[in-house]
C-alpha cells in the first residue's frame, strides 16, 4: 500500500509538473539559501582563521593614535621613533618572541618596461618571524643590511607575476620610484588578508634603505607601527595593557589621559570575525528560512486543491474498501514527496551557489553534507505539518457524496 502511494504520488507531481514545481519553488529557494549561507558562512570563517594565522596567531600590532590640532579635528597619525621601539624592546624581553617595527608607503615599480603601482615596506630585523612570514626563494636580509643604506629587496609573489612573469627574479634589479635595489627573496605565498588585502601585492626592504631612500618624508623616527609576537601561554590582554602602560611612560602621558596608542590583537580580530559572520549567518539564514514558510504554505494550497479535483477518485477508493487511515496516509505521502522533491532540488542548487560564491569572493569551497541532510529533514517535516489538513481534510469525505461530486 506504502509503494503504490509513492507510485500515485510521483504520478500526480510528473501530470502537473509545471503546478508542482511553482508549488515547490519556495522550497527550493529556500533549502538552496540555507544551505548555501551556511557553508558559506563556514568557507568565510575559515578563510579568516587562515588569514590570521599567517599573520601569526599570538601577535600584537601597536598603532600611533591619531593627532589632533587645537579644535579637535583629526591631523594624521602620530608616529613611533626607533627610540621608542628600543626602549619598548628592552622593558618587553623575556615576555616576547619576537619585534619589529613596520612603515610603508605607495611607490611605484618598475622593471623590463612594466610598471605597477605596489606597497613598499621597511621592516626590521625580525619582521619575517614576527608576523609569521618566509622566503620561498632567495634568502632574507642579513644583519648586517640592516645596519647600512643597503640597495636591496625582498618581493611578494603578486609583485613577481606582475612585474617578472615566468622569470626568475632573484638577482634581477628592481625600480622602487627613483631608487633601484636588487632582489634578493621571494616571499612565501600568502594569499588574502583579513581585511580583503592581497598580502603577497609588497616590496620589502630594510628599515634604514625605506627611512633614508624611499620616502623621503620618512625617517627612523617616523616609524607607522610595531608588530610584536608573544611567548606561548602569555596573557595577550594582559600584555596589550602593559604595551600601553609602557608607551605612556615612556611618552609621559598621564594615566587619566586617553592613551595615544592602539593595541590591535589578533585573537581579538578572530574572535569578533567569528562572531560577526556567524550573526550574518544566522540572520541570512533566518531570512532565507522565510521561503521555507511560503513553500510550506504552497504544498497545504496545492493539497487542498489536489484534494477537491481528486473528490470523485477519493469516494471510489473509499467505497471498494479504503480505510481513513489509508486515503489520509496516501495525500500525506504526496505532500511529502513533494517537500522532498524541493528539498533535493534546493540542494543540488546550493552546490552550484556555494562554489559560485567560493570562487567569486576566492575563498575555500567547503560543502557539508550534514547541513544538506538536515535540511531535507526539515523538507519532511514541512511535508507532514504542511500536508496533514489536507489529508485529513481527504480521509474524512464521505464517500456518497464525494461519488456525487462533480
Amino acid at each position: 500500500m506504502i509503494w503504490n502511494a509513492f507510485l500515485i504520488a510521483f504520478r500526480q507531481i510528473f501530470r502537473n509538473f509545471l503546478r508542482s514545481f511553482l508549488t515547490i519553488l519556495g522550497v527550493i529557494i529556500g533549502v538552496a539559501s540555507v544551505v548555501a549561507m551556511v557553508n558559506f558562512g563556514r568557507a568565510t570563517t575559515q578563510d579568516i582563521t587562515q588569514s590570521i594565522a599567517n599573520l601569526g596567531s599570538n601577535l600584537l600590532i601597536v598603532f600611533p593614535s591619531r593627532a589632533l590640532d587645537s579644535r579637535g579635528v583629526s591631523v594624521g597619525r602620530l608616529r613611533f621613533s626607533q627610540n621608542e621601539v628600543d626602549l619598548l624592546r628592552s622593558r618587553l624581553e623575556g615576555k616576547i618572541a619576537s619585534l619589529s617595527p613596520f612603515s610603508d608607503t605607495s611607490a611605484l615599480l618598475q622593471y623590463g618596461g612594466k610598471n605597477v603601482m605596489g606597497l613598499v615596506a621597511g621592516v626590521g630585523e625580525e619582521y619575517l618571524q614576527t608576523t609569521n612570514s618566509s622566503i620561498a626563494q632567495g634568502r632574507e636580509f642579513e644583519t648586517e643590511e640592516f645596519r647600512q643604506i643597503s640597495k636591496v629587496c625582498v618581493i611578494g609573489n603578486s609583485v613577481k607575476k606582475e612585474l617578472f612573469g615566468e622569470q626568475n627574479p632573484l638577482g634581477s634589479y628592481l625600480k622602487i620610484g627613483s631608487f633601484v635595489c636588487e632582489v634578493v627573496g621571494i616571499l612565501k605565498e600568502k594569499g588574502q588578508g583579513a581585511m580583503g588585502q592581497d598580502q603577497d601585492d609588497i616590496v620589502l626592504v630594510p628599515l634604514k634603505t625605506f627611512s633614508s631612500l624611499i620616502n623621503s618624508n620618512a625617517s627612523l623616527n617616523h616609524i607607522k607601527r610595531v608588530y610584536i609576537s608573544l611567548k606561548d601561554g602569555v596573557d595577550s590582554t594582559k600584555m596589550s595593557e602593559e604595551v600601553i602602560g609602557i608607551l605612556r611612560e615612556i611618552r609621559g602621558v598621564d594615566e587619566r589621559q586617553k592613551a595615544p596608542f592602539e593595541v590591535m590583537d589578533t585573537k581579538e580580530i578572530l574572535q569578533m570575525m567569528d562572531s560577526t559572520t556567524k550573526t550574518m549567518t544566522i540572520f541570512i539564514t533566518a531570512v532565507a528560512s522565510i521561503s521555507l514558510l511560503v513553500g510550506g504554505i504552497g504544498i497545504m494550497n496545492m493539497m487542498l486543491v489536489s484534494v477537491s479535483e481528486r473528490t470523485r477518485e477519493i469516494g471510489i477508493r473509499i467505497a471498494i474498501g479504503a480505510t481513513s487511515g489509508e486515503v489520509l496516509l496516501q495525500f500525506l505521502i504526496e505532500s511529502i514527496v513533494l517537500s522532498v522533491f524541493g528539498g533535493v532540488l534546493g540542494v543540488c542548487l546550493s552546490v552550484g551557489a556555494t562554489y559560485a560564491l567560493s570562487q567569486y569572493f576566492k575563498m575555500p569551497f567547503i560543502f557539508d553534507i550534514g547541513i544538506a541532510l538536515w535540511a531535507l529533514m526539515f523538507c519532511i517535516v514541512i511535508g507532514v505539518v504542511f500536508g496533514f489538513l489536507p489529508a485529513r481534510r481527504a480521509s474524512k469525505l464521505n464517500p456518497i457524496e464525494a461519488l456525487r461530486y462533480e
